[in-house]
């Protein structure tokens, strides 16, 4: 969702930051930039996971980075700082006129997740919404993307295109054995880091995904 389908001006930064700060994750100035070096990669992975590496294993620790995380990433979003990304509310509602089921995935927690659809509106816009849970790893694992796939009863992994803004999306769907796996410029990971993530294809936006899916067939 956030860098995909939801603008994401550096809300996860502010967050990861917020969560820092509240369970003292980092000592110094250097071990701040690794942190946030090491969310930059990891963009687009469930959170409670890149907070336990934070934390070396402190589970309780890790507990109370996620909770602030998504204390403060909720707050933003309810502050009015979300919005879509320019035409994918279209893009997503034209798929669905035509049969074609969508899902929104995100490495959020479901409170989260939630807050998000609240905030815009998007409470029946897709077939399916998922996010981590007991059974359902998140990112780069292919658990999503499968789930996904059989809520919407879709007919085989070949008919199902997955898309991120992230090397873990990439990652993703080509584990899930999905027909595309594609890579969009409108988050957190470039060209270049897509391209290194196996992405079968790579889009300025969601917005370019109907032309690019009617080349499919």
């Amino acid at each position: 969702m956030a860098g995909t389908t939801v603008e994401d001006t550096g809300l996860v930064q502010q967050s990861f930051l917020a969560a820092d700060s509240h369970a003292g994750l980092s000592k110094t100035d250097a071990d701040r930039a690794e942190m946030l070096r090491y969310v930059a990669d990891t963009m687009g992975q469930s959170k409670i996971v890149v907070f336990r590496h934070l934390s070396r294993g402190n589970e309780e620790q890790a507990q109370a980075a996620n909770k602030e995380f998504e204390r403060c990433y909720a707050q933003l979003v309810a502050d009015g700082q979300c919005s879509p990304i320019p035409q994918a509310e279209h893009v997503i509602t034209s798929f669905r006129s035509r049969g074609i089921k969508v899902a929104l995935t995100t490495g959020f927690a479901r409170e989260t997740q939630q807050a998000i659809i609240e905030a815009l509106g998007w409470q029946d816009l897709a077939d399916a919404v998922l996010c981590p849970a007991p059974g359902v790893r998140g990112r780069p694992y292919p658990d999503m993307a499968l789930a996904a796939l059989m809520q919407t009863e879709t007919e085989s992994v070949q008919s199902m295109v997955v898309v991120g803004d992230t090397s873990s999306d990439v990652i993703t769907g080509l584990r899930a054995g999905a027909r595309a796996s594609v890579g969009v410029l409108t988050g957190a990971h470039n060209a270049a880091q897509l391209s290194a993530a196996g992405a079968t294809h790579i889009l300025d936006s969601v917005a370019d995904l109907p032309g690019l899916v009617a080349t499919l067939g």
